[in-house]
């Protein structure tokens, strides 16, 4: 593969160690040649780096192995995952969640990416349905010009809501951007 196929979650070999491919972004300077700057997480350690190649240097990938898998529970600060079919379950670190972390519930579906045996990436759908844990009310009157407050949901983060939301309602939240989108 070149240094321009490459992609957000590909499995690279770079100095006879295995790297994931966090982000990626080709540029090209004013008057000097194109390249690639890629952002690697290290599979064995852990540490992220930053890569610059040049646009037609071949890089070795590796294959990447992704299966769907429900999350079971929190273990310490360790998440575990279970394979619906085989009840295979795996911890993965809240490092590798990312802010994925705030949208889990339980039996919640994820995709979880591994490379070796490791788990490199756990992906959430981009929108989750979501229990409002507590929701102050509205002052009456504040209907105007959609004013928003802050509410809290059932995994402990804090969104802002419309002023109708209130605590036990399910909503559904963009895990993208983490903003309501509407009542589900």
């Amino acid at each position: 593969m070149t240094a321009t196929e490459l992609r957000r979650g590909t499995a690279v070999v770079l100095n006879g160690e295995v790297s994931v491919v966090l982000e990626c972004q080709h540029r090209t300077p004013g008057n000097l040649r194109a390249f690639v700057q890629v952002s690697l997480r290290s599979i064995r350690t852990g540490k992220t780096s930053d890569v610059r190649f040049s646009t037609a240097e071949k890089i070795e990938t590796v294959p990447l192995i992704t299966k769907k898998m429900e999350f079971s529970y929190k273990d310490g600060d360790d998440y575990v995952f279970s394979d619906p079919e085989t009840y295979e379950t795996v911890n993965v670190n809240p490092s590798i969640l990312g802010d994925g972390k705030d949208y889990l519930i339980e039996n919640g579906q994820v995709t979880v990416t591994s490379v070796e045996e490791k788990v490199v990436m756990v992906e959430v759908p981009s929108s989750v349905v979501l229990t409002v844990a507590d929701a102050p009310e509205g002052i009456r009157g504040d209907s105007a010009n959609n004013m928003q407050k802050m509410i809290t949901l059932e995994t402990g983060i804090s969104i802002q809501a419309p002023l109708f939301i209130k605590t036990g309602e399910k909503i559904k939240v963009d895990t993208r951007t983490g903003k309501y989108m509407e009542r589900a």
